[in-house]
Order: C-alpha cells, then structure tokens, then sequence
C-alpha cells in the first residue's frame, strides 16, 4: 500500500514518550534502539519490533504513533479496534497506536513485548517472564 497522499512521516517525537518506550525496549533480552529513517526504532536480531514517530497528514494535527507488529487473534482485535488503533498498511501485521495524553502505557509495554515476540528468535523469548499460552 503506497503512503497516503499529503502525508509525511517526521521525527518530531516528545522526548519522554522515547524515555518511556526506551525502559520498555531495555528490558528485553537482546533488543536495542537505533535512529530509523524517520523517528526512532527497536530491534532483535536486525528486526524492528517497535518504532516512534510522528506523522503530518495534511489538514489534521501532527500525531505521534508507536508501530508494532501483532498476530493471531490480538491483531484481528487491534485491527477492528478504532482510535488509538489504525492498520498501516505496510505489511500483514504492522500495526500503529496513537501515543497521546490518554496513552495507558502498561496496554504499551504489553504491545511492545508481543511485538518483540513476533521478530525474537525462541531461546530469548524463553528468557522473558510472560504467562503461559492457553
């Protein structure tokens, strides 16, 4: 899907919302932060599994957006979910979240890790301390 027209992606991210994704991205086994093309991103393994930035569409205010990767049962959720929650439209499972003053970032951290689950290889999944599938 091609970037929707009079959209542009930015950098423009408040610093604590990267101190807060950045405490949730450090307690991962493996996983480390690097400037993206745009805003800022983390990965296992050579893999994103999260990213921060802004995005302009034209006429609307400027939005900060976490993007992650989801599956199964939770992305047909997300998918269907509505604001904070929006397809993006690169890639079967890239999801994005709206991160505003109404952000629950324990629902983030939860976000985060499923995400990294998607893209980290098994042996440092089995590292993280997660409830049992049922």
């Amino acid at each position: 899907m091609a970037k929707p027209k009079g959209r542009a992606y930015v950098d423009d991210v408040p610093e604590e919302d990267e101190d807060r994704l950045r405490a949730i991205g450090e307690s991962l086994p493996d996983a480390y932060e690097e400037r993206a093309w745009v805003g800022v991103r983390w990965r296992v393994r050579k893999q994103t599994f999260a990213q921060l930035l802004a995005i302009d569409d034209e006429g609307e205010p400027r939005r900060v957006v976490l993007t992650f990767r989801s599956q199964g049962e939770e992305l047909e959720v997300l998918k269907n979910a509505g604001h904070p929650f929006f397809l993006l439209g690169w890639g079967r499972d890239a999801m994005g979240m709206v991160i505003d003053d109404d952000t629950d970032w324990d629902e983030v951290a939860e976000l985060v890790t499923e995400s990294y689950c998607t893209r980290a290889p098994k042996k440092l999944i089995a590292l993280l301390d997660r409830p049992p599938d049922p």
